[in-house]
């Protein structure tokens, strides 16, 4: 069953966040990941969410999508995602 990342990024050091991206990207691909949508133009239908870069990311299971969230090399990503921007980070099992 396909399982989902999704991410609400706020970017608070766009030249940090552009390490972070140079260095996370590749290892979504590397853990059978596929990008859906990243950074694009958002609508908020309902509530009082103010979404800022949305990603959304797919793999084939939860438990690829934990190995890469848990990934030695997503790791050393994460921690620059982390002193460039606040995130927030759900995984979400498909159908």
């Amino acid at each position: 069953m396909a399982a989902y990342v999704i991410l609400d990024i706020d970017v608070k050091d766009l030249a940090g966040y552009e390490e972070y991206k140079k260095a996370g990207a590749p290892t979504i691909l590397a853990y059978g990941g596929k990008p859906l949508a990243r950074g694009g133009a958002t609508e908020v239908l309902e509530g009082n969410w103010t979404p800022k870069r949305m990603i959304i990311l797919e793999f084939k299971s939860m438990e690829q999508a934990r190995q890469w969230w848990h990934s030695p090399e997503y790791s050393e990503a994460k921690k620059l995602r982390h002193g460039s921007a606040v995130t927030n980070a759900v995984f979400l099992e498909g159908i």
